[in-house]
């Protein structure tokens, strides 16, 4: 199989046809397997020389990005998780929690990243992992946030004050406030995180 087409799956430009094909063919020989293995990698690495990153959120998102890219391509289905609010609770996105392999504590140097579902300029969900803490932001065109699942952290938002979350806890920062967040547990805080686009 040439590799021009194997370089158009792994940027998603080809059709749902070639797509099956190319999975199937990927299936049964190990040498396109690893070719498209190795493309994913060459694309990540590649994002990530060009992503001038400049604090520590990026970086862990573009590594998010791309392998969420790669899940798909690889036939995981598209689910979209529902818009987290006021009233939601954990279990209602035990399911989505459960298709994402743990972390481990010491696995997490600062921040870890993994996207559940995304809609490219509409909905972002994400299980992020946070030792310590998460530098100060602002969102100007995205409400954030945040449902805590393990440990505990405070969120400092601008003009609004502190607001300590444990497991269960929601919270939405509004827009054009600078916000920060630091860990208060003895371990990483494992929360969902949820951007929305403002609608234009």
């Amino acid at each position: 199989m040439a590799s021009g087409i194997l370089e158009a799956y792994v940027r998603d430009e080809t059709t749902a046809e070639q797509n099956a094909e190319i999975r199937l063919m990927a299936d049964m020989f190990s040498n396109i397997d690893k070719k498209i293995s190795d493309l994913y990698d060459a694309m990540e690495k590649d994002a990530l020389d060009h992503a001038g990153i400049p604090d520590s959120l990026t970086g862990p998102f573009v590594v998010a990005t791309a392998d969420y890219i790669g899940r798909l391509n690889k036939g995981e289905p598209f689910v979209m998780a529902p818009e987290l609010s006021a009233s939601s609770t954990i279990t209602e996105y035990q399911g989505f929690i459960d298709s994402m392999a743990p972390v481990a504590h010491d696995e997490v140097d600062e921040i870890h990243a993994r996207i559940i579902s995304a809609i490219p300029d509409r909905l972002m969900t994400a299980i992020v992992y946070l030792r310590k803490m998460a530098p100060q932001e602002t969102h100007d065109d995205e409400f954030e946030r945040f449902l805590i699942l393990e440990g505990t952290c405070t969120i400092t938002i601008e003009d609004a004050g502190a607001f300590d979350l444990v497991p269960g806890s929601y919270l939405q920062i509004p827009l054009h406030k600078k916000h920060h967040v630091i860990v208060t547990s003895l371990f990483p805080c494992k929360i969902l995180l949820q951007r929305v686009k403002v609608a234009a």
